[in-house]
């Protein structure tokens, strides 16, 4: 577990790396921490996240409600939702890549596959790249109820890995803590850039 200000600290540096690779363009993305009292730490409404500064961090209860005055993202539902279906998730991060949104604009259905990358060995409690996973993909919605009620049923899914694609929006993706999170969130984007680039070629 976690405490408020190391956090906090995890966040602001986490919206640097983010923006830093182009992953939160304007004030796009949201990033959030399981803490050790029940609460979540979660980025203030609005903020750009690279210029992310500790009072842009804020903290939460379980039911989303404000516990120090300040604004959540709309989108801090689909956080609380993660953490709700699975109690060992630390930390959810959410990134707006060009690659990602991109490719889930080009695909149809509700899934893609990723197969043969090196990279998926990244994701937990995989040992090989002779393998595939399903990433699945939901509509977009300005109901964050909505997007829950159609993504989590398939999150619980065995062999489903920790990460979804919303489409025309951006990829979710979460683990026991902060470094896992970076490390599923940086993998499968990696695998979005070369999965376009292959296309190119062809």
């Amino acid at each position: 577990m976690t405490d408020f200000i190391t956090a906090r600290d995890q966040v602001v540096a986490v919206g640097r790396w983010l923006d830093g690779k182009g992953w939160a363009p304007a004030t796009s993305g949201n990033y959030s921490v399981r803490l050790d009292d029940g609460s979540f730490a979660v980025t203030v409404s609005g903020r750009h996240k690279g210029r992310l500064t500790p009072d842009d961090v804020m903290r939460v209860d379980a039911a989303g409600e404000s516990l120090d005055g300040k604004k959540p993202s709309a989108e801090t539902a689909l956080h609380l939702a993660l953490y709700r279906a699975f109690p060992n998730a630390g930390a959810v991060l959410h990134s707006h890549s060009p690659a990602a949104v991109g490719l889930s604009r080009a695909v149809t259905g509700d899934g893609y596959t990723l197969a043969g990358h090196e990279m998926l060995k990244a994701l937990p409690g995989i040992a090989t790249h002779e393998t595939s996973v399903i990433l699945p993909i939901v509509e977009n919605s300005q109901d964050m109820a909505v997007i829950d009620a159609g993504i989590t049923p398939r999150l619980l899914e065995p062999g489903a890995i920790p990460a979804y694609l919303i489409r025309s929006h951006g990829l979710y993706g979460w683990g026991r803590d902060m470094a896992e999170a970076e490390r599923v969130i940086e993998a499968i984007e990696w695998m979005f850039a070369a999965e376009l680039a292959e296309r190119s070629f062809r």
